[in-house]
């Protein structure tokens, strides 16, 4: 059982990393001003966002992982 949290820590972590790596410069120049993606408003609403898709990517992966019984729990 704790290899499951070691993994499902290191997927999240994975993922928000790839996630904040594609999407940072989009988000900054395209969907905010310059001005206010320096509100650290603008910035928690762009890691919130992050937390969410990393979650649910990873509860994603894992309930595949489940299904085609690579994992077990």
């Amino acid at each position: 059982m704790k290899n499951i949290w070691i993994i499902a820590i290191v997927l999240f972590l994975i993922i928000i990393f790839f996630y904040w790596r594609i999407s940072k410069n989009y988000f900054k120049n395209e969907v905010f001003s310059k001005g206010t993606w320096n509100n650290w408003g603008t910035r928690l609403f762009f890691w919130q966002g992050a937390v969410f898709v990393s979650l649910a990517v990873t509860a994603l992966i894992f309930y595949l992982l489940k299904w085609i019984n690579v994992l077990t729990f």
